[in-house]
């Protein structure tokens, strides 16, 4: 068990964690933080302008910054981009401050959900199932490391998601980061 002060959402693009995390949040009695729509706000920037001027290495330090002072505070549900658990200072502070849900997705459920979205920038190219298959690859293994506990969105619709994973929180998780 890990009992911590905030609910943390990882996984790739396209797994749910804004609408899942959206849901839970109002559950749990969290502070919903999107960690990218927090980004785009202190920046004053979206986040594929931020890619277009600095390069994802600049956002990645940006995004480093946003985590670091949004873990610090409590009784939230923090859904991070996608490619949070490439910095090992994110994925410590993930760990040491949240409980941890990693939301998969494979990659025929991500292709179907992302189909109209034109905002992500790893996606701006016309080979989006590989793109997807790569940074599966490269992240997977990050987001299993990062994880108290798995689950698996493919079929499901948020609202399904987000009860069925209520349900397993409300077992071994408690938004008074104490572990049940």
């Amino acid at each position: 068990m890990n009992p911590a002060p905030n609910l943390v959402l990882v996984g790739p693009m396209g797994a749910g964690k804004t609408s899942i995390g959206r849901r839970l949040a109002e559950r749990f009695g969290l502070q919903f933080v999107d960690a990218d729509h927090h980004i785009e706000q202190r920046t004053g920037a979206t986040i594929a302008s931020i890619f277009e001027h600095v390069g994802e290495a600049g956002f990645r330090e940006r995004e480093r910054c946003a985590l670091a002072e949004l873990l610090a505070g409590e009784g939230q549900l923090v859904a991070t981009g996608g490619g949070a658990v490439l910095d090992a200072q994110n994925r410590q502070r993930i760990r040491e401050r949240g409980f941890v849900v990693y939301l998969s997705a494979g990659i025929e459920s991500q292709l179907k959900r992302l189909q109209r979205d034109r905002t992500r920038p790893l996606l701006q190219r016309a080979d989006r199932e590989q793109v997807l298959r790569e940074l599966a690859l490269q992240r997977e293994p990050l987001y299993r490391e990062v994880a108290d506990l798995v689950m698996d969105t493919d079929g499901l619709t948020a609202a399904d998601a987000a009860t069925r994973l209520c349900l397993q929180l409300a077992s071994r998780w408690n938004s008074d980061g104490v572990a049940a």
